[in-house]
């Protein structure tokens, strides 16, 4: 018993680190967006499931180019598009959403459980953890204390599940053809350059313990 004491307290201090670190400020998940989830699901992915939930094994970065919190918070809020977004409202009407979204201070607010899907990434949302992060704007760059949130929140994600790629969300593209890749519309793509290369290589130096796969080479 006295080995094993030390261990204990070191497992209870980490989770009480754990919940004083991440802020739950959860979105709407309704019965609408439950069923828009579904429908995204089975209708973008081919996957015909009952539950939203997701295994994951993908980390990706973002940012939301808003520069305020509550303006991001706010887009990714109500289950359904909101006007301002007809560029992807074609391909579905649930609403953009996030897991974390890290504050400009550096303070990391969870909206979703991180094993229900969110719509953050063409073609990987089926696997994929969001991670939002607000600002990015040449206004609004992400801060030093956003980049420490996002290496302290990957390393948290990498040993609580089997995470296989950490990827910028400008990275996503590179796994057309990938086993992971299920989006069905060769014509649905955005262009991306979030978080940029700089950010990316600052998480991946921190985090090189986790040993997670590189990059597929080239897209499709």
């Amino acid at each position: 018993m006295k080995k094993s004491l030390p261990l204990l307290l070191v497992v209870l201090f980490t989770a009480c680190s754990t919940s004083k670190n991440i802020v739950d400020k959860p979105i709407i998940f309704n019965d609408e967006r439950n069923e828009l989830t579904l429908e995204y699901l089975k209708d973008r992915y081919g996957l015909d499931r009952e539950m939203t939930t997701i295994v994951p094994r993908m980390i990706v970065l973002h940012w939301t180019a808003i520069p305020t919190f509550k303006g991001s918070f706010d887009a990714f809020y109500n289950a359904k598009l909101p006007n301002w977004r007809p560029d992807i409202e074609n391909v579905s009407g649930l609403n953009v959403s996030t897991h974390f979204l890290v504050d400009r201070d550096g303070t990391i607010y969870r909206l979703m459980p991180e094993t229900t899907m969110g719509r953050h990434v063409i073609g990987l949302n089926h696997c994929a953890i969001g991670v939002e992060n607000v600002g990015g704007t040449k206004e609004t760059p992400l801060t030093n204390a956003q980049l420490k949130s996002n290496i302290w929140l990957v390393k948290y994600l990498a040993e609580k599940y089997d995470i296989e790629y950490v990827i910028g969300h400008h990275e996503y593209t590179l796994f057309e053809g990938h086993d992971l890749w299920l989006e069905q519309d060769e014509g649905y793509r955005t262009t991306k350059t979030d978080p940029g290369e700089e950010f990316m290589s600052k998480v991946r130096k921190a985090t090189t313990q986790f040993e997670f796969k590189p990059l597929p080479k080239t897209s499709k």
